[in-house]
């Protein structure tokens, strides 16, 4: 039997490390944040892509990204309790086009943003940067 069918590795399924990916961002109240995907069943996944180009051909030319570790794209998406990444996803879908301005809109008095109008999302981000904090505060006390 060839060397090559022979492993002791115990998970030969277990995908490799993707290496430095594009990770698709969006601005948020404290700097970027990562854009999360759900599948087509539905689940929450992160998404990187292996080269600009890619991410250029699926999201279009103006989404923002930034250069990440797979490892590092994994912890910052599990507190959030995504575990998936799909690499180099083939499909997304159209982005929503901005409702057309009336002419009543831009007379209308602007009404003051609530809670509800925050994204939930950036409030993601906003417990995983409490957590990240709370993290290292424990880490200086307890030594």
């Amino acid at each position: 039997m060839p060397d090559a069918l022979c492993s002791d590795d115990p998970e030969p399924s277990e995908p490799v490390p993707a290496g430095l990916l594009c990770v698709p961002v969006r601005p948020g109240p404290a700097g970027c944040a990562a854009r999360l995907f759900r599948t087509p069943i539905g689940d929450r996944t992160a998404v990187g892509f292996t080269s600009p180009a890619l991410l250029t051909s699926v999201l279009g030319p103006e989404q923002a990204w930034i250069r990440l570790s797979e490892p590092a794209l994994r912890a910052l998406a599990s507190p959030l309790g995504v575990t998936a990444l799909t690499v180099d996803p083939k499909f997304a879908a159209s982005p929503v086009a901005p409702p057309a301005a009336s002419p009543v809109a831009a007379t209308a008095p602007r009404r003051r943003s609530t809670w509800r109008d925050w994204d939930p999302q950036a409030i993601g981000v906003l417990r995983v940067t409490g957590a990240a904090a709370l993290v290292g505060a424990l880490n200086l006390w307890l030594g």
